[in-house]
């Protein structure tokens, strides 16, 4: 046993864990003191995997998904990117005070991969995550008829301690949509963070909501205390998607080459 673990704390670690057959029975389980070694393992245990399948659960919910590790990011390719805040947003320090996270730039520049990383890190903390798409939240959100099931939709969305918001800007939306999710981020503004990723300039925004009157409004909110990074450069898909061709293009060259050889040597 750890010569810090005292009864007294093995016992608060067992009333945490809320093992309340344990603690009825902790005169017995402690009457000799070789059992204390066996109880602060069999603590250990229970912690452990209680840890474990909290992970597991969190990250199923989170629906991140596959994605990059940053540590794989050629960080050479994007024409402008401000690494140290990328990698600064990756300790979490803007969930403390609920602040915002916003990632501009265009189409496959690894504004989505960034956002992945930093909810897996906030899962990882211990934090609650959700990855969503603008999409399909609001698209969600829209179609619920009842008043009851758009409220519990939006706690639903309003719960988790960063909600990642993708692909703002790809698709333009109604009034109803705008309002939605101007619902949604002043039901979170200052009290979670919410990590948007948009190919839109905000100034853009009203040709994404179209005479939506909450725009600026929802801008406002999203940007106050709000870390923007904005990341410029070619698509990395499209490069990878060259690269892929030209490696095919490669293998076949090399599997035909026998065969000519054989062809002109007849």
């Amino acid at each position: 046993m750890n010569d810090i673990a005292t009864p007294a704390a093995l016992r608060e670690q067992a009333a945490s864990l809320r093992l309340h057959g344990l603690i009825e029975h902790w005169g017995e389980v402690m009457a000799q003191p070789e059992q204390a070694h066996w109880v602060a393992q069999m603590l250990g245990w229970e912690a452990a995997e209680r840890s474990r399948r909290s992970l597991e659960r969190r990250l199923r919910e989170a629906h991140i998904g596959r994605f990059k590790p940053l540590a794989d990011f050629d960080w050479t390719w994007p024409k402008q990117i401000d690494r140290g805040a990328v990698e600064e947003l990756m300790t979490l320090e803007f969930v403390k005070d609920a602040s915002n996270v916003v990632l501009v730039g265009p189409n496959g520049v690894g504004k989505s991969m960034c956002a992945c990383n930093i909810g897996y890190q906030a899962v990882l903390a211990g934090h609650t995550a959700l990855f969503t798409t603008a999409g399909q939240l609001l698209g969600e959100l829209a179609a619920l008829d009842s008043d009851s099931g758009l409220r519990r939709k939006l706690r639903q969305y309003a719960a988790p301690d960063v909600l990642i918001i993708d692909e703002v800007g790809y698709l333009s939306y109604s009034n109803r949509h705008a309002d939605l999710l101007f619902e949604l981020v002043s039901r979170r503004y200052q009290n979670k963070s919410t990590v948007v990723t948009t190919n839109r300039a905000f100034a853009d925004w009203g040709e994404v909501f179209p005479n939506a009157a909450c725009v600026v409004s929802l801008i406002d909110r999203l940007m106050h205390r709000a870390e923007v990074v904005r990341i410029d450069g070619e698509s990395y898909r499209a490069k990878e998607a060259q690269e892929r061709e030209a490696q095919r293009l490669a293998a076949r060259s090399a599997k035909a080459a026998p065969a000519r050889s054989r062809k002109a040597a007849a």
